[in-house]
Formats: structure tokens, sequence, C-alpha cells
């Protein structure tokens, strides 16, 4: 994808997701994540911050595994933001790692249901706050929302907290709106309130 036709709202995301899909019995029945992140383009932190989030709280992470596949690209991502990287660099053999295309396209399906809502609240603002230093601190935030959803993958349904302050990350740099930005610090915040008990009690166990 041209960086100039970078998307800038959670249905552009979607649609190039869609294009990638393909239509139903048209593709393999598997979705590499190479494919899934060729969607949105190499380039692009915010949109790949998106996608990832929106694995991570998707019908897709019911299979083994697969939430802390989403954490460790989180890291990965995340990271190379943090050192202000201009593309991402993912090993071949996590390219390589694939989901059932149905349970991707179901993922898409249901983001559909309120993806109109979410862009009709999404403008420029606080543009600041998505440029760096700033930029490097959210980098940062969502490293933090990957590592503690480690400990929150042996609870059923925490992971989402973590999940859904990456979302929120994803979707401020994507439309260069701090206010999501923000909003995903206090997500954030919220996912730590609730991982700090069960790590304690696992460190007390050490």
């Amino acid at each position: 994808m041209d960086t100039d036709d970078e998307p800038d709202t959670l249905s552009e995301v979607l649609d190039e997701v869609q294009t990638q899909i393909g239509e139903e019995g048209a593709k393999p029945k598997d979705m590499s994540l190479g494919e899934l992140l060729d969607a949105v383009g190499r380039q692009s932190f915010g949109p790949l911050l998106l996608i990832i989030g929106l694995f991570a709280i998707s019908p897709a992470t019911i299979m083994p595994g697969m939430t802390w596949l989403a954490a460790a690209l989180t890291l990965l991502i995340a990271g190379q933001m943090a050192l202000g990287f201009k593309h991402v660099w993912l090993p071949a053999w996590v390219q390589s790692v694939k989901a059932p295309r149905a349970l991707v396209r179901l993922g898409v399906r249901e983001a559909r249901d309120w993806s109109g809502r979410i862009d009709g609240l999404l403008r420029p603002r606080l543009q600041v706050l998505s440029r760096p230093p700033f930029v490097n601190l959210i980098a940062l935030f969502c490293i933090a929302a990957a590592l503690i959803t480690f400990p929150l993958g042996l609870i059923p349904f925490a992971p989402l907290a973590p999940g859904l302050a990456v979302v929120f990350f994803g979707l401020g740099m994507t439309a260069r709106d701090g206010l999501w930005l923000l909003l995903g610090a206090v997500a954030l915040a919220g996912a730590v309130w609730l991982a700090a008990p069960f790590v304690s009690a696992m460190l007390a166990r050490l």
C-alpha cells in the first residue's frame, strides 16, 4: 500500500482487510499473519496496532495460544515504533502463522457493526500526542499492554482489557486523534488494575 493512501478510519482499515480476505471459497482456507499485515501496509504503525488489537479481542483468540501471539506481535510492533523504525519487520516464521480465514472474516463482520459509529467519533485533534516524543510514550504503553496480557491470558476474557487499550491506541494513531490515545491510556490503567492482584499472587508463590 502506498503510504499516501494509508487508511485513517476504522472502516478503511476493515476495507483493506476485507479485500485481503477475499470472497468465501476464492482463497485458501487459512490466512497467514503476513497477509493480514500486508492489508494495511508495513509503514503504518497505527493501522497495524489497530489490526493486532482487533485480532486480540476477536473470536480468533478462542484458538489456543492466539491471545499470547497477539501480545507478542504487539511487543514486536510497538518496540520498533518506540525505537523509531520506519517500517515493521517481522520474522518469516511469525508471518507464516495462520488462522482460519472464516474466523478473520467473522471478526471483520462483527467490527463492521460498530465501525461507522466509531468513525463518527474520530477526527484529528490533540495531534501533538501522535507525534514524537509522545508517540514513543504511546509505544511504551502498548508494550505495557502486551506484557500484562501474558498473565491475564490465564483468566477467561481478562485479556480483552489490554486488547481494547491497544485498539484505542491504534485508532488514535490511525486518525491522529489524541483523545483516543488518552482513552487508550485510561483503558490500560484499568487493565493494570485488573492484572495487579493476579500478578502479585503469582509473585508471592515464587
